[in-house]
């Protein structure tokens, strides 16, 4: 979605709403198993003595995958946008500022990529999620496995007197 900066480049003070609602396919993020529903955004574009800065709201809903035990659990995301945005970029290797190409911005380029940016970098289904089990694979968070646990091989020497005496 193309929002047009035209009316407010040139006006300190002046601003642009905007509403948008982003393309779940476009948000490749791999613990989010599917979106409940579409992405939305809003907010304003504001000139502020020259400076042109995205400020707002995103939302989405999202069904993610629990990176300990594999399990589905549903989830959502509430972040606040503040963006810079400009119309030379002197550094084009800073990802927090977006240019403005001619008279106005991809806003759901931007959108999209102030999502993954702030995506967090482990998923987890609750703060005290126990995993797997990694002899049997099933899930600690039911209880404790029946799986025998291996012997540490340096006091397997150990274990062998143990057996004597029985």
């Amino acid at each position: 979605m193309f929002l047009s900066l035209r009316e407010i480049i040139e006006v300190p003070g002046a601003s642009v709403p905007f509403e948008c609602e982003l393309s779940p396919e476009e948000l490749c993020v791999p613990a989010v198993s599917r979106f409940i529903e579409a992405p939305r955004a809003s907010g304003r574009v504001k000139n502020t003595a020259g400076v042109l800065n995205l400020q707002g709201e995103l939302f989405a809903a999202m069904v993610c995958t629990c990176d300990r035990c594999g399990r589905e659990f549903e989830s959502e995301k509430e972040m606040e946008l503040d963006v810079p945005l400009a119309a030379d970029l002197a550094d084009e290797e800073n990802p927090e500022i977006f240019a403005v190409w001619g008279n106005g911005i991809e806003l759901s380029e931007v959108l999209e990529t102030c999502f993954i940016l702030d995506m967090e970098t482990k998923f987890l289904c609750s703060e005290d999620c126990k995993g797997l089990c990694p002899l049997c694979g099933s899930s600690l968070n039911a209880g404790e496995c029946d799986c025998q646990k291996p012997v540490d091989p340096r006091l397997a020497v150990l274990g062998q007197l143990l057996d004597i005496d029985d």
